[in-house]
C-alpha cells in the first residue's frame, strides 16, 4: 500500500499542470454548488418568512358546500340534476372551545380568532375598498410578528384602545392619513364606524400595504351586526411550518372545519419554489460533474502516456488491484484537495454576498452557512472524484504487460 501511495503521489507532482487544472475545476465545482445551495435555502427561508408575516400556519374555517342530487326513494329519477353551492353561515360554532382544543395539540404553538370583513376605508372623499382584520392584538402578534413590521406607532396600543385601527402604509399614502388621525369604515353590513389611526405597517407586500388593516375582535364583530362569539377564522401556527398539512388534516377530523396549511393557499408561490429548487440544483450538479469530467480526461490521458510504466509494474508482479489503488489515490488526492478548497472558496462567497444590503423586508442577501450543503458538497465531490479516477483504473488494471512489450 504504500508503494502504491508513492507512485500516485509521483503521478501526481510529474504532472503538475494537469493536476492543477483537475484540482481548479473540483474546486470551482464544490464552491459553485455549495454556494448555489446555500442561496436556494436563503430564499427559501426568506420567501417563507414573508409569506408567515400574512399567512397562518394553517386555517380553519367552515366552508361553503355543494347541494347533492336528490334522489326518489326508488332511487330511479333525480329531483334535482343540477348542484348548487349552498351558502352557510360562516361562523364557527363555540369559537373558543376550538381554540382550547386545537392548542391542547403538541404541534402546535399558537392559536387566535380573527373575524375578516371587507370594508371601504372613507376620509373625505376619499374611498379606498380593502380588508380589515379583527384581531387579539396579543397572539396575532405573537403569530404575524406585526410589531416587526410597524413604522408608526406601536401595535400594542390597539390593546388599549378600543377605537383604533392599525393600517398598512399603502392606505396611510391613499389617503393621506398620518398617526392619530380618524378614518371611516363602511362595511358589507353597512355598518360605519370612526377609528383612530393607532399605528401603520409596511410589511412590503403591495396588496397587504394597500387594503388590509387590524381592528380589535369585537369592533370586527360590530361592524358586521354580530355578537362577541361571532368568529370567522381560527389561525394556527406548528412547530415546523413544513409539517403543516399533516397537522391540518388532523385538525380538521379532530374539529370537522375545513383546514388549510399555508403552502395550499399558496400554491402560486410553491410552484415558483420548486421551480427554482430544480434549476439551481440543476445547474450546481451539472457543474460538479463537469468537474467530474475533467479530473476522468485528465486520468485517461495519464494512463495513455503512463501505459509502458504500468507494463513494468505488472510485469514485477503488481496486480490489477494494485494499478486501480494508484489511479483511484490521485484521483481522491486531486478530489481532497478540490474539495478543501472549493470549502473555503464558498465559505468567502458566502460572506461577502452576506453583506450586500438588498432593502426591503429582506434587508441582507438572504444567504447564510448551511452546513448540510457543505457535506453534501463534500459527499459529493468525492464521490464524482472516486468514480472518475475508478473508471480509467480498470481500464489499466486490464493491461497486458506482453503486447505493450512486443509493440
Amino acid at each position: 500500500m504504500n508503494i502504491n501511495t508513492d507512485i500516485a503521489r509521483t503521478y501526481l507532482f510529474s504532472g503538475k499542470k494537469m493536476t492543477a487544472v483537475a484540482v481548479l475545476g473540483v474546486l470551482l465545482g464544490m464552491s459553485i454548488y455549495i454556494f448555489m445551495n446555500s442561496l436556494l435555502v436563503g430564499f427559501d427561508k426568506a420567501s417563507d418568512e414573508n409569506i408567515f408575516k400574512n399567512t397562518p400556519h394553517i386555517r380553519l374555517y367552515n366552508d361553503d358546500v355543494i347541494s347533492k342530487n336528490l334522489v326518489s326513494d326508488t332511487a330511479a329519477e333525480y329531483l334535482i340534476s343540477n348542484p348548487k353551492v349552498v351558502p352557510k353561515v360562516n361562523t364557527i360554532i363555540n369559537p373558543n372551545g376550538i381554540a382550547e382544543m386545537v392548542q391542547q395539540q403538541k404541534e402546535v404553538t399558537v392559536v387566535t380568532a380573527q373575524v375578516n370583513t371587507s370594508v371601504f376605508y372613507n376620509n373625505g372623499k376619499t374611498q379606498v375598498s380593502g380588508l380589515s382584520i379583527g384581531i387579539k392584538p396579543d397572539e396575532a402578534d405573537m403569530m404575524y410578528s406585526i410589531t416587526s413590521s410597524m413604522v408608526e406607532g406601536k401595535f400594542e396600543t390597539l390593546k388599549s384602545d378600543p377605537n383604533g385601527i392599525v393600517i398598512g402604509i399603502g392606505i396611510a399614502e391613499k389617503m393621506n392619513l398620518v398617526l392619530g388621525d380618524n378614518i371611516n369604515l363602511t362595511s358589507q353590513k353597512g355598518v360605519t364606524k370612526n377609528l383612530r389611526v393607532a399605528g401603520i405597517f409596511r410589511s412590503f407586500n403591495s396588496t397587504a400595504d394597500d387594503t388590509k388593516s387590524y381592528v380589535n375582535l369585537y369592533t370586527a364583530q360590530q361592524l358586521l351586526k354580530e355578537n362577541n362569539v361571532y368568529v370567522t377564522d381560527i389561525s394556527v401556527n406548528v412547530k415546523d411550518p413544513y409539517q403543516a398539512a399533516a397537522v391540518a388534516e388532523k385538525l380538521s377530523q379532530l374539529t370537522g372545519y375545513k383546514s388549510e396549511d399555508w403552502k395550499e393557499s399558496n400554491e402560486s408561490l410553491m410552484a415558483l419554489s420548486k421551480m427554482r429548487f430544480i434549476m439551481i440544483n440543476f445547474v450546481s450538479t451539472a457543474i460538479m460533474l463537469i468537474a467530474g469530467f475533467g479530473i476522468y480526461n485528465i486520468l485517461n490521458m495519464t494512463v495513455s502516456q503512463k501505459i509502458n510504466d504500468i507494463a513494468i509494474l505488472k510485469a514485477i508482479g503488481f496486480k490489477g488491484k494494485d494499478v486501480i489503488r494508484i489511479f483511484v489515490t490521485q484521483a481522491l488526492s486531486i478530489g481532497l484537495i478540490g474539495v478543501v478548497g472549493g470549502m473555503l472558496m464558498a465559505l468567502l462567497m458566502i460572506t461577502l454576498l452576506k453583506k450586500v444590503y438588498i432593502g426591503g423586508d429582506i434587508g441582507y442577501f438572504p444567504v447564510d452557512y448551511e452546513l448540510q450543503k457543505f457535506i453534501q458538497g463534500v459527499v459529493m465531490g468525492l464521490v464524482i472524484t472516486f468514480f472518475a479516477g475508478y473508471i480509467p483504473a480498470r481500464k489499466a488494471a486490464k493491461v497486458d504487460p506482453v503486447s505493450i512489450f512486443r509493440k
